[in-house]
């Protein structure tokens, strides 16, 4: 049995809630799903356990903080073996513009999201940070004109 399916509608009531807030109490969570503070307290901590609910944030202006460059980096290997991959991975895990990172099916092998506070700096990551590593052979990259949709929530049901 998956963990999706070990979930009740009052744990999916509250995963959806906090994913919303996450500075939502006990006390607030119980007003919306109708549960007491208390058992809305001990799901809480069950899920958490469970690692269902992995942590929580605080979602940062990018642009106030002198992000206002998104960057999608597509990224194909120089060749397709285990240790390039991990050598690429292992780069984009030191690297802190980098958002997002997706190992992708097709003609690109990876997909990166990266912030740059201007086009000087994005020119850098590419040509100083990402070419010159041994595991890349080609990279594209394409600035963001406007964000549509960005959302790290699920869609677990419409509770607002």
């Amino acid at each position: 049995m998956s963990e999706s399916e070990e979930i009740d509608a009052f744990d999916r009531k509250i995963l959806a809630l906090l994913q919303v807030d996450g500075r939502l109490t006990n006390n607030d969570l119980s007003e919306r799903v109708n549960l007491s503070a208390s058992q809305c307290s001990r799901r809480r901590q069950r899920l958490e356990e469970e690692g269902l609910i992995r942590g929580y944030r605080a979602v940062l202006d990018r642009d106030r903080l002198g992000f206002p460059l998104v960057n999608i980096i597509s990224v194909t290997l120089a060749t397709h073996n285990r240790d390039n991959a991990r050598r690429f991975a292992e780069l984009l895990g030191r690297l802190p513009e980098v958002l997002e990172a997706h190992a992708l099916t097709g003609e690109m092998d990876y997909f990166v999201k990266v912030v740059t506070p201007d086009l000087k700096s994005l020119a850098e990551f590419v040509n100083d940070v990402l070419l010159p590593h041994e595991s890349v052979q080609h990279v594209k990259t394409s600035i963001v004109l406007q964000t549509l949709k960005e959302t790290t929530e699920l869609p677990l049901g419409a509770v607002r």
